[in-house]
């Protein structure tokens, strides 16, 4: 049976994807600062920081020691943060940067080392079409999720020829708790630019993760966007 680790599954996308998983057979390991509420014997719940290396470090061991291996790791965890450039505090674009960068980069290192000895394996990094589009108010976060591509291609370089693909999706505002916030126009403005006016929903979030895990054309080192960036 095939295992799966995915940050993030306490809520919104990361939860919708570990359903997701779930219901297509995987065994999920959910990774997140706070337990998840799903309730399935597939499922199983480890409450850490992402951020934390050793803490990561520690539980993808354990994980990876088990008979059945790693075979996707998603990189889905993620935080946002709109300011504009010259008001944005350090402290705030250093938080993004630990998030969206250095908890992907630690839990791919960790899982990435699993791999190698399997010779195969999928990793998946949750990016942004905000990073392409260059989105004006998002400063900071767009350079945490672009040093996340530049990770995601230099990763495909080197652990593709132990058989391990690594791929970047990239995803327009979803209804989410990160969205919330933002305002219904800035929003409009962004699914206009991507040719998807109606938005996102999670439903359709997650069948264009699901439908990527199953592509067996799939690049290593390549950005996928659900909508257009061109």
């Amino acid at each position: 049976m095939s295992q799966a680790i995915l940050t993030g599954t306490s809520r919104g996308l990361g939860r919708a994807l570990a359903l997701k998983l779930l219901e297509c057979g995987w065994t999920v390991h959910g990774l997140a600062r706070e337990n998840s509420d799903i309730n399935h014997p597939r499922f199983h719940s480890h409450a850490i920081d992402i951020t934390h290396e050793p803490s990561v470090q520690s539980t993808i061991a354990k994980i990876g020691q088990s008979s059945q291996g790693i075979d996707l790791l998603i990189n889905n965890a993620g935080s946002a943060s709109m300011n504009a450039l010259l008001l944005t505090p350090g402290s705030v674009a250093e938080s993004l940067m630990r998030t969206n960068y250095l908890g992907a980069f630690y839990c791919l290192q960790a899982v990435g080392k699993s791999m190698v000895r399997q010779r195969k394996g999928l990793i998946i990094n949750i990016t942004t079409v905000a990073v392409p589009l260059a989105l004006a108010g998002e400063a900071a976060y767009v350079a945490s999720k672009a040093a996340l591509d530049a990770l995601t291609k230099v990763a495909a370089t080197e652990l593709l020829p132990h058989g391990i693909k690594v791929v970047g999706l990239g995803l327009g505002p979803i209804d989410t708790r990160l969205t919330r916030a933002v305002s219904q126009n800035k929003l409009a403005e962004i699914n206009q630019r991507i040719k998807r006016p109606q938005g996102t929903t999670l439903d359709e979030a997650t069948a264009f993760i699901s439908e990527k895990i199953n592509d067996p054309q799939l690049a290593s080192g390549q950005i996928y966007y659900l909508g257009q960036v061109t």
